[in-house]
């Protein structure tokens, strides 16, 4: 039974249109480029470690820079994943910071502010004793 009167409306509002947006495909391709990669660095390093241990001593070097480039990879493609899913508008961005106590190299009384913006005790004055 829905409700009757002037205001009477809708509980929810009509969803939005999807739209194509190419920042988001590129998103999708950049971390699909990065995991690749990382697989790839991650399978010649495995290479380069078995040459290695076989006597091949600039194997070592190789093992060394396949790694580092696997480990930048895996980041990077960690980097798309969030910047994707907060253009999805799966995640949302953190609640932005108060600065109320005072800019840095503030010297004096006034350092940490007045003391009307700081935190109340929960309670009261009372509680507070």
């Amino acid at each position: 039974m829905a409700s009757q009167g002037k205001r009477a409306g809708s509980r929810r509002a009509a969803p939005k249109p999807r739209t194509f947006r190419p920042e988001l495909l590129a998103l999708a391709v950049g971390v699909t480029l990065a995991v690749v990669a990382w697989g790839y660095l991650v399978y010649a390093a495995i290479d380069f470690g078995a040459s290695a241990r076989g006597g091949e001593t600039q194997a070592w070097w190789f093992l060394g820079l396949a790694s580092a480039g696997a480990i930048a990879c895996l980041f990077v493609g960690l980097m798309l994943v969030a910047r994707l899913l907060r253009g999805l508008g799966i995640t949302s961005p953190p609640p932005p910071r108060e600065s109320s106590r005072g800019s840095v190299g503030t010297t004096g009384p006034d350092v940490l502010g007045d003391p009307e913006d700081l935190p109340r005790p929960p309670g009261g004055r009372r509680a507070a004793r």
